[in-house]
């Protein structure tokens, strides 16, 4: 055991000497912590109902269906401003980001029964614009239903009087919303790209550095050399194991730091649990990166194929962006590749705080696996 500690101590510090891998293993995590954090923290904190949209609405001879309408709207999560005009909501120069358009005397017509037109335009990105255009719909059609019922509350027919007697009857029917698991906000960008950019540059730096790291050591002879030497084979491959082992423990100490000092990363009540996770992903790692060096002929098809590999797994393992979000055939593949393994243990600790219990299945997969991909790794390991 002790020949493998030297050998795995020896390796981390040559590999720590590397510039390339000092600026995966420190610099690039936190560009993109922010980068991917600060991206998709705008569209979930407009999914998250922490405050209303402002929206300007443009009508003119509004009457009184104008409070119906903005109760419905307010209800959706909007903060309408009423103008009579485009001109007098542009009291800056510049017109507001987000406006409802309504066609003139919107009152008068839905009371001789005519149509209304009714523009939505907005700035917002793609994935928000969405989001509103739904809760704009939303709040249209439930003004809608209140017109249609307030009308056949009987004479006088739809005026103030019944939609107000309308607004003051008890629901029948009430829908309680609530989040999955324990778990009350929605998770900000940061606590899934933080995880996600954890999982990834782990699995990213042991597939290249890690595993171009052996491919130079058969190339240049020195495991040759270690083959003359009083060292067994498997104290020779158990070192080069706990080496990368320690690559990947410094990888996870770092960007947790960052994250938490930084970033103000919350790790849910089970931070211990955490822990585990990382570390069964990192053995996963450790043996993976060990694996590919066994494979790869050359150095440069050791990075080349340790880059692809890392990038795609993390594509589609929800690494990039939260599983939920694609298709049904990707959230089914998550659940086979190791890297959905652990950003579905992470997510149900961190966003949906399930306890310690809903984890136990991951780390188990996880260590499995790095103990198969280990014996794979210990047959196809090689001298020359």
């Amino acid at each position: 055991m002790r020949n493998a500690l030297f050998l795995a101590w020896h390796d981390l510090r040559h590999q720590l000497k590397q510039g390339e891998t000092l600026l995966w293993l420190f610099i690039m995590p936190p560009i993109f912590f922010y980068f991917i954090g600060t991206v998709t923290g705008g569209f979930a904190s407009s999914v998250s109902g922490s405050e209303a949209t402002p929206v300007a609405v443009i009508a003119e001879q509004q009457g009184y269906l104008r409070e119906q309408l903005d109760r419905r709207l307010r209800e959706n999560e909007f903060a309408p401003d009423w103008y009579e005009n485009v001109d007098s909501a542009n009291l800056d120069g510049s017109a507001p980001s987000r406006m409802l358009l309504i066609e003139p005397a919107m009152t008068e017509a839905i009371v001789r029964g005519e149509p209304v037109g009714i523009r939505y335009d907005t700035r917002a990105s793609a994935l928000t614009r969405d989001f509103e255009a739904i809760r704009i719909q939303r709040s249209l059609y439930t003004a809608l239903a209140d017109i249609v019922v307030a009308g056949a509350m009987g004479p006088p027919g739809l005026s103030q009087r019944s939609l107000d007697a309308l607004n003051g009857t008890p629901r029948v029917w009430t829908l309680e919303v609530t989040s999955a698991g324990k778990r009350i906000s929605i998770p900000s960008g940061f606590e899934q790209a933080i995880p996600g950019i954890l999982v990834m540059f782990t699995l990213l730096v042991l597939l290249t550095s890690g595993a171009s790291l052996l491919a130079i050591e058969r190339s240049q002879g020195l495991l040759r050399r270690l083959a003359y030497a009083p060292v067994t084979r498997a104290e020779i491959v158990a070192g080069k194991w706990i080496g990368r082992m320690g690559l990947a423990s410094v990888q996870i100490v770092a960007a947790l730091i960052v994250g938490t000092w930084l970033f103000a990363m919350h790790w849910g009540p089970d931070f211990v649990m955490v822990l585990l996770v990382l570390v069964a992903w990192a053995a996963f790692c450790a043996s993976a990166g060990l694996l590919l060096g066994c494979l790869a002929r050359t150095p440069g098809q050791a990075a080349g194929l340790g880059a692809l590999l890392a990038n795609l797994l993390a594509a589609l393992g929800g690494c990039w962006w939260p599983i939920e979000i694609t298709p049904a055939w990707m959230q089914t593949l998550q659940k086979l590749l190791p890297t959905g393994w652990a950003m579905d243990a992470l997510h149900q600790l961190v966003s949906f705080e399930a306890g310690p219990v809903a984890v136990i299945p991951h780390i188990i997969a996880l260590l499995v696996g790095a103990m198969l991909v280990s014996l794979l790794a210990v047959r196809r390991f090689r001298y020359e």
